[in-house]
């Protein structure tokens, strides 16, 4: 470990790193920048209402997007913490934010995905689903893709908010959709994984196991022909991109909530048994783990050769 960081509270959420700082939410309502070399802070910017839960800041341009628990999404210069501008929406976001060249795009619990001007925060469209909104949306040729709570996949225009795409989501889904060639993937509460096949918007195979049968709430990474993702039946799922057959599974002590990270043939994952866990991608065998005081549902962020990851009881960790 290089070092931790108190956040002060519960931190559901990944890390954004840019030019060496790692932006953290945490369930007190605070952003947080920490330098990425030394753990110090930077700076904290408070929300002021309600805590930041399960979305994660997104960087642009030097502004840090976040939603939070109130309904409220912020911009915030990344530099000094300092407020940029704010946009209410009618309910709770867990949704993250994903920066598309001017524009920002952000889920709601109101059942809307917002498109808003990333330098103003000016409304551009809305996108009403039947449910809340709560994976983030993944882009694709100009097409913002969600997987729903209304039991729906859906693609959605971004240079005018017009759905291009519809489909059934096989359940309802809180994950957020990995995309690779023409194929969406993702896990659903009808305990089921998904390969779907963007060009003829129907699942070309789909994943269960065949004992353990437990929603998938983990979103799911895809690379090299592997689709990796956690599930609530305690075990980590490697697939084959392809076809859907089980690769390999590793076996932890709790459900695995957090969404896996890969880079160089390694698998970064969190569990709530407390553990962090790299795995070997080609057999799932296990390189290292660390064992932290509190369930890790936040997922990992690599970059700058560090991996940062916060747990439940607010320690945030790096390792180099």
């Amino acid at each position: 470990m290089v070092w931790s960081y108190d956040a002060g509270d519960s931190v559901e959420s990944s890390a954004a790193i840019s030019g060496g700082v790692a932006f953290v939410g945490s369930m007190n309502g605070d952003l947080h920048a920490i330098d990425l070399a030394s753990g110090k802070g930077k700076w904290r910017y408070k929300t002021v209402t309600d805590g930041i839960g399960e979305s994660s800041p997104a960087v642009s341009a030097g502004v840090v997007y976040v939603g939070d628990l109130s309904g409220v999404f912020h911009a915030v210069q990344a530099s000094d913490g300092k407020r940029l501008w704010v946009f209410k929406t009618n309910a709770e976001i867990r949704s993250s934010p994903v920066v598309v060249g001017d524009r920002v795009l952000i889920g709601s619990y109101d059942g809307n995905l917002y498109c808003l001007g990333a330098r103003d925060g000016k409304l551009l469209w809305k996108f009403k689903t039947e449910n809340y909104v709560h994976g983030t949306p993944a882009v694709a040729a100009g097409i913002a893709y969600i997987a729903g709570c209304d039991e729906i996949f859906r693609g959605i225009r971004i240079s005018d908010g017009k759905e291009t795409t519809k489909a059934s989501a096989g359940g309802y889904t809180g994950a957020s959709p990995a995309m690779a060639a023409r194929m969406a993937y993702f896990g659903n509460f009808n305990n089921e994984v998904i390969g779907l096949n963007l060009a003829t918007r129907r699942p070309a195979w789909r994943y269960v196991h065949p004992q353990r049968n437990f929603p998938f709430y983990s979103s799911a990474a895809v690379t090299a022909g592997k689709v990796v993702l956690g599930g609530r039946d305690k075990l980590v799922h490697c697939l084959n991109a392809s076809t859907g057959k089980s690769l390999w599974t590793f076996t932890t002590r709790a459900r695995v909530e957090s969404s896996p990270a890969i880079a160089g043939g390694r698998v970064y994952i969190g569990s709530n048994d407390g553990r962090v866990y790299v795995l070997d991608l080609a057999n799932g065998s296990k390189v290292w783990e660390f064992t932290g005081g509190s369930a890790f549902s936040a997922s990992p962020a690599i970059a700058g050769g560090r991996i940062v990851i916060g747990s439940q009881d607010g320690k945030v960790y790096c390792f180099g």
